[in-house]
């Protein structure tokens, strides 16, 4: 297995993509639920199909570490742990396997297979039913609803809007990309 090599540029990238979700959780919009709709998981994505699966999710983890620390890079500047172990903790801590997910089926559609877009797109999906299965769970645990009660409050306000994340994600990601490696501002 190969290493990611902590180059000046891969470090840079990295922390880049970490400021960019950043910047993208304070795009947010609150739910009578309590979990606000951002487009931190769009940056995430984007993190994933751009750098890869490695250096995405290690990129996505320092976010979440910044957060869990106390920075103020969650949604409504919130930071600390009490929002990990909170009602939305569940989404936060399956973010990592949602950018993972993103490169790998980035990697699967760069290495030219006769379906590629089909392996990207399904590994997107993959990544995000992770992310609402885990967040389901968290939720529910966390408030005590039943499983219905909190899918109705944490999953179904969301598809529509994660479904066109999604595809913006793989559409803006693979040109992203294409421009960055053109400039070779990423290898």
């Amino acid at each position: 297995m190969n290493k990611i090599k902590f180059s000046t540029r891969n470090i840079c990238l990295i922390g880049i993509f970490a400021a960019v979700i950043a910047v993208m959780a304070q795009i947010s919009f609150p739910l009578p639920g309590g979990i606000p709709v951002t487009l931190q998981t769009f940056a995430i994505m984007l993190a994933g199909i751009v750098l890869g699966a490695r250096k995405g999710a290690v990129a996505v983890l320092v976010y979440v570490l910044l957060g869990a620390v106390g920075a103020p890079v969650f949604a409504g500047f919130g930071g600390g742990l009490g929002i990990i172990v909170g009602r939305t903790g569940g989404f936060i801590v399956t973010f990592p396997l949602l950018a993972l997910c993103a490169g790998i089926g980035e990697g699967m559609y760069s290495r030219g297979r006769a379906i590629g877009k089909v392996w990207l797109f399904s590994w997107l999906a993959v990544g995000v039913l992770v992310n609402y299965l885990f967040g389901l769970l968290w939720f529910s645990h966390i408030t005590s609803f039943d499983l219905l009660t909190s899918l109705s409050y944490c999953i179904v306000p969301f598809i529509p809007g994660d479904a066109l994340k999604l595809i913006l994600a793989a559409v803006a990601g693979r040109q992203l990309k294409t421009a960055l490696l053109k400039g070779k501002v990423i290898v």
